[in-house]
């Protein structure tokens, strides 16, 4: 029997997954990890990365059986993280987390411009990896190199210098389009030629594992350690969302949609951007700041599964009566850009079971907008949807997300970004991603409401005016 290990790097834990080929989870480990935040200050010490790894590591490593043979590696971090280290691969400085905000990204925009409006991003944002490796050099010590998360613990594995792969790339600003980094760009930026490690796609062999990782994780020495992606990208892997036209979309703290194209999609607003798949097609993905985050602000201490089952005993099929823009924070991102949104609920609920479904509907509502923009962008939307996240586990807010989108949903036995790596590691993603359950819609009469609520959202400015001619075209079909 082959075994594959997916290791999933994040913000608060590790997690470590051996899995085998017919998708049988055999071992799982978990180390917790620590931020120092304040402010707009989100910064980790790295060696606690590569200590909490190989303990996670060994941890998973212990339900394989004996003789079963380990095959591959491979690592997902999370995106826009990055330090400096040393030409021997020691970190040199703290870790900046891809919430970091010290940045400012008017440099990187100024000399990038051009490469960024042709990869269909247009701009980057301050918490991008670029902006903060900028603001790092200031202070540079001589023969600095930069590396993202994955590529400092990858280098540990192997014992030598990484290339890095081009989803972790992308906010550091690589060429997704030629593969490569665009010198002119950092010449302009001053960052130093050799400063920046090669590149390669997702699923690219990096080495094998060498005898001191070996000792430290467990894993046998020789494994080849492949390289990975994003956590958002191998949340996408995992999900199974892999042939053109289909989506994963996650609702947990916040709402997020990834998909699959073959060509690479251009956003005028720069609210989807697309990272590069290992098989050269492209997966285009936002993130809304809408999600279940309202849910512990808005209802604190509530029974979420009580007031799931009350919700669903009340209204069935039906839609809920009212209705919340369910904003986790000021300021929304996708699927339109308006840095003063702020929440709000048309009708007045009645009760804690109405205002729980109001946001659940919110939320809803919101994702088939998101699918509206994707398809105004020429972003094919009519394949598999499977829904992941904590929202998942309520089967009320699965139906109707199913009514609201009027489309049959997937939902997955187990799909996590650590399975994602096992598959990426070569595991076979059709025997290791089982499917659980298909929801079919009902009719819930959802298409006035929704206009309604696409209506006020255009009223306040937020939504522009050809984005919600479209989702009322789509919906009128």
């Amino acid at each position: 029997m082959s075994v594959w290990i997916g290791i999933d790097l994040g913000t608060q834990s590790v997690r470590a997954l051996a899995v085998a080929g017919d998708g049988r989870v055999l071992g799982t480990g978990s180390r917790p990890l620590t931020s120092h935040r304040d402010g707009p200050r989100h910064e980790q010490d790295p060696e606690q990365w590569w200590r909490e790894l190989a303990a996670a590591t060994r941890e998973a490593l212990r339900g394989v059986p004996a003789g079963e043979r380990v095959e591959g590696v491979a690592v997902d971090a999370t995106s826009g993280t990055i330090l400096l280290t040393d030409a021997e691969g020691r970190a040199v400085t703290p870790a900046l987390m891809y919430d970091d905000r010290r940045a400012d990204a008017t440099r990187a925009n100024e000399a990038g411009a051009a490469v960024w409006e042709r990869l269909g991003y247009r701009r980057m944002q301050p918490n991008w990896a670029l902006p903060k490796l900028l603001w790092l050099l200031r202070d540079a010590p001589p023969g600095a190199r930069a590396a993202h998360q994955s590529d400092f613990v990858n280098r540990r594995l192997v014992g030598h210098e990484v290339a890095t792969d081009l989803s972790n790339a992308l906010k550091t600003g690589v060429d997704l389009i030629d593969e490569r980094w665009p010198s002119d760009v950092f010449d302009v930026l001053g960052v130093p030629e050799g400063m920046l490690p090669a590149v390669v796609r997702p699923g690219a062999r990096l080495g094998t594992v060498c005898a001191a990782a070996a000792e430290e994780t467990g894993l046998p020495e020789g494994t080849p350690v492949i390289a990975g992606t994003t956590d958002g990208c191998a949340a996408q892997l995992g999900a199974g969302a892999r042939q053109p036209g289909s989506w994963n979309s996650v609702i947990g703290t916040t709402l997020v949609l990834k998909g699959v194209t073959k060509e690479l999609i251009h956003d005028p607003l720069g609210v989807v951007y697309s990272h590069r798949a290992p098989d050269g097609s492209w997966l285009p993905g936002g993130a809304s700041s809408t999600g279940a985050g309202v849910l512990s602000r808005d209802l604190p201490g509530a029974d979420l599964d009580a007031l799931s089952r009350r919700a669903a005993e009340r209204y069935g099929r039906r839609l809920p009566p009212v209705v919340t823009y369910p904003l986790v924070s000021r300021g929304e991102r996708f699927p339109f850009a308006a840095p003063a949104a702020e929440g709000f609920t048309l009708g007045e609920p009645a009760d804690d079971v109405e205002r729980y479904a109001a946001i659940l509907l919110g939320a809803a509502f919101v994702e088939r907008l998101c699918f509206d923009y994707l398809d105004l962008l020429g972003a094919p939307v009519d394949g598999e949807i499977i829904l992941t996240g904590g929202a998942t586990r309520s089967a009320y807010w699965t139906r109707l997300r199913a009514d609201v989108l009027e489309r049959p949903v997937t939902l997955r036995e187990n799909a996590e970004p650590a399975l994602g790596m096992a598959v990426l590691a070569g595991g076979d993603p059709a025997a290791m991603i089982r499917t659980s359950a298909v929801v079919e819609p009902s009719d819930a009469g959802v298409r006035g409401p929704y206009l309604r609520f696409v209506a006020e959202l255009e009223q306040r400015g937020w939504l522009d005016g050809r984005a919600a001619a479209h989702a009322r075209e789509r919906t009128t079909r």
